[in-house]
């Protein structure tokens, strides 16, 4: 080998070992915890501590055996995870458990373990040096259920020190079995806001999430018309948003009145209520969105009949609507795509999104979420 060989041979090396960083502890882990880990290969490591169990597995989109060391400590270093948000659990000797050494994440209708990985683009969820909002609970009792109920709101960093200034609003459901959480925690909401309002990206405004009734997962019962029980599913929200939240959040903040400063948008489930709510109460909301979930009908024949006709009116739904948003992510299908070209035909104007290299999971969301709201309430 050569000089000039063998020096190229060493700025190899010393390039990868550059590029090369060692494993560090997921953002996701309870505090203090040094596992699991996230190598530069985007796997994940775990560490178990069981030395009595006999079998020990992670169940993370596959299961993965672990294997146990003469310390009693299982571990195992999963394949290359996709970027974002995942839940996972344990199963030890065949039983489930949430991980003790992560933080806990209500997802999938139960209290899930969840990993972080980190994302190419992640910069816009990632808290940064620039004015903080502030995300409010607020309870209040529901006529509509009985109950009383929490929904988070949004508001921009401004808002304390603008007192005179009021503000739109977008109403922002989660999917099924996940609840009024789902967006503050995993969704990083307040995050994206913050950093997009501060970029100049869009406008400062309110954004509420409530429960919208699916936190169990969707399970007709034995016997029971699977199309009559989709149709009670999370029913009640409509209501409860219409009669009893939107008036709770115009008599106890600061906000615009009238369908022009009222957008909604929802994921998955959520966006078939979304879809739903605007398309039955047009005179209520100017602006709609829906991320990996929309209507659940087949847009090449039902797209005149539902939502007692509002589809037929091309131009009064043009008229009404400013925006019309479908968010999916590549690794979705092709269902939201089969609606666009559907809606297009018909003459309803509508913004298409694809988030690239995702499934049905939040970095789809939260991406979805960053393309939307620079559409709305646009001066």
């Amino acid at each position: 080998m050569n000089a000039r060989t063998l020096l190229g041979a060493l700025l190899i090396v010393v390039t990868a070992s550059a590029f090369a960083q060692p494993p560090r502890p997921a953002p996701t882990n309870a505090p203090g915890g040094e596992y699991p880990q996230i190598d530069s290969l985007s796997r994940a490591i775990f560490r178990v501590d069981a030395p009595t169990a006999q079998k020990v597995q992670v169940d993370l989109k596959e299961v993965y055996d672990m294997v146990k060391g003469t310390d009693g400590i299982w571990t195992v270093t999963t394949k290359p995870l996709d970027p974002g948000f995942h839940y996972y659990y344990l199963m030890i000797d065949g039983y489930r458990f949430s991980d003790p050494a992560s933080e806990s994440f209500f997802g999938v209708g139960r209290m899930m373990s969840g990993i972080e990985v980190p994302a190419p683009d992640q910069g816009f969820y990632i808290p940064a040096d620039v004015p903080h909002g502030q995300v409010r609970e607020c309870t209040y009792f529901s006529k509509v259920n009985g109950s009383f109920c929490r929904s988070f709101v949004y508001t921009p960093p401004e808002y304390d020190s603008a007192p005179d200034k009021r503000y739109p609003v977008l109403y922002l459901q989660h999917g099924m079995g996940e609840d009024e959480r789902g967006w503050v925690v995993q969704g990083k909401l307040g995050t994206i806001m913050d950093n997009m309002i501060a970029a100049g990206k869009c406008e400062p405004m309110l954004i509420v999430v409530s429960n919208g009734g699916i936190a169990a997962m969707f399970k007709p019962k034995p016997g029971e018309d699977v199309q009559a029980a989709r149709a009670k599913f999370g029913a009640g929200f409509a209501p409860m948003l219409v009669d009893e939240i939107i008036p709770y959040v115009e008599t106890h903040f600061r906000v615009k009145p009238g369908r022009d400063n009222r957008a909604m948008a929802g994921l998955s489930w959520g966006g078939y209520q979304s879809f739903g709510i605007v398309f039955t109460h047009l005179d209520a909301f100017a602006y709609l969105g829906g991320f990996s979930g929309s209507g659940i009908f087949n847009p090449e024949t039902e797209l005149p009949v539902v939502y007692n006709g509002a589809l037929r009116d091309a131009r009064g739904v043009n008229e009404r609507l400013h925006v019309l948003f479908l968010g999916i992510g590549t690794l979705e299908g092709a269902r939201m795509k089969a609606l666009r070209d559907a809606l297009t035909r018909a003459g309803i104007r509508n913004i298409y999104y694809e988030s690239p290299g995702t499934a049905h999971e939040w970095l789809t969301w939260r991406r979805c979420l960053r393309e939307f709201v620079p559409l709305l309430f646009r001066k």
